[in-house]
């Protein structure tokens, strides 16, 4: 992927942002991988003049649970489909003071608190140990900033994600413990993120704080949540409608070349 310019763009997200692909009749895909089916149809239209395949994490009516989110499905349907990056939409929790419900964060670290989940596609025969050392798009990266300053929504960045298995909110106890590490928490970073590694994919998670975590002395109601995430959507839809056809543009990272020396 690296030195031609981008021509198709996945994107992974909720119920907020299916409107970027406008108000015509997207084309509807129903996709079979190696993995199963995916969380859902994949629908196809443009923005900007840019093709963009869209998938619903938690399928058509958030039914989907974070731990039951077919991960592998998902990633390799996307790919199959021609997509060359994914940009995922989240909602989190804060682990911080500063970043208040509301924020947007754009992680450059992750930590994996999972635990039962299938986290890659090569499960027998030859064997790859991917690089995470650096596990986001930085090319993603750097034009979601220039977007987010253009349109007063800027993000937060060099953060850290700390993702657990869910479906459950934390306890106090825990909420401290990843307070010495991480600084936002939610349950679906992980294996998205390493799985699109493993397919050469450039991949950026774009965050959404609904919510302090509970070391905040609050219990996490999903109420707000729910609140919060609703009235953030359509600034990251914005985001996304001018994103997106940037994205088109020649890439100037090397994760297309992610498997390269990857292979035992």
């Amino acid at each position: 992927m690296t030195g031609t310019p981008r021509r198709v763009l996945g994107v992974i997200g909720g119920s907020g942002i299916e409107g970027i692909l406008g108000s015509g009749t997207p084309r509807s895909h129903r996709v079979s991988t190696p993995w199963g089916a995916p969380s859902g149809p994949i629908e196809e239209g443009e923005v900007g003049g840019v093709k963009v395949l869209f998938l619903a994490r938690h399928g058509p009516g958030h039914t989907i649970p974070p731990h039951r989110v077919n991960y592998r499905a998902n990633v390799d349907a996307l790919r199959a489909l021609g997509a060359e990056a994914i940009v995922t939409v989240s909602s989190v929790g804060s682990l911080r003071a500063e970043l208040a419900p509301g924020t947007f964060v754009l992680p450059d670290q992750f930590v994996d608190f999972t635990k039962g989940r299938p986290t890659t596609f090569f499960d027998g025969g030859k064997v790859y140990h991917v690089s995470l050392a650096d596990p986001f798009c930085p090319d993603i990266g750097r034009r979601a900033v220039g977007v987010g300053q253009e349109l007063g929504t800027p993000f937060a960045e060099r953060k850290t994600y700390v993702c657990v298995e869910g479906p459950r909110f934390s306890t106090r106890a825990e909420s401290t413990f990843f307070r010495g590490f991480a600084d936002i928490i939610g349950m679906t970073l992980v294996p998205e993120v390493t799985l699109a590694r493993e397919r050469a994919l450039c991949y950026s998670c774009l965050a959404m704080v609904t919510d302090f975590d509970v070391w905040a002395d609050k219990p996490v109601e999903t109420r707000e949540i729910i609140e919060t995430m609703h009235s953030n959507s359509e600034k990251m839809a914005r985001v996304l409608t001018r994103l997106l056809p940037r994205l088109a543009e020649t890439p100037t990272c090397a994760c297309g070349h992610a498997l390269d020396d990857a292979g035992v």
